[in-house]
């Protein structure tokens, strides 16, 4: 059974959280990345910035639903989603639109369980962390591989 240590890279370019936004697009952009592991000083995994988390900053700014009764506003959503959602728009720095608490895997996840999560959550890059520190990331390209690799020896 192929696992995660197998097929994952372990040479992995990662950002800070400190690092400006205009530098994280441009290294998504010039790497052909979807998505990037944010990492403490400490190796330790703490978020992972996608291309989606920074197109969110080109949305428009939510207007809250609310209701109003005898002069009185009550809204009608959260305010720490709406907070959030006014923090990513603005983001200057990867901490402010990454995801935090990230999806991630062990080096012994099964492939078959990666390709799942890929396919039912919609994950295109996934960290691979041993003792909470990064040592590997596989994207979708990594899969496809595999099944080129069968293809080859099915041939």
């Amino acid at each position: 059974m192929i696992k995660a240590k197998d097929i994952m890279v372990r040479d992995v370019i990662s950002l800070s959280p400190d690092t400006e936004i205009s530098k994280a697009v441009e290294l998504l952009l010039n790497n052909h990345f979807n998505g990037v592991p944010v990492i403490d000083a400490n190796g330790l995994l703490i978020g992972v910035l996608c291309q989606s988390d920074l197109i969110f900053q080109k949305k428009d700014i939510p207007f809250p639903p609310i209701f109003t009764i005898l002069d009185g506003i009550i809204p009608l959503s959260s305010s720490k989603k709406l907070e959030k959602e006014f923090q990513k728009i603005s983001a200057t720095k990867v901490e402010h639109a990454m995801v935090t608490e990230p999806v991630s895997v062990d080096p012994e996840t099964p492939v078959s369980e990666i390709a799942s999560l890929m396919v039912e959550k919609h994950f295109h890059t996934i960290p691979v962390v041993e003792n909470k520190k990064l040592v590997g990331i596989i994207g979708k390209e990594d899969i496809l591989r595999i099944l080129m690799a069968e293809k080859r020896v099915d041939s």
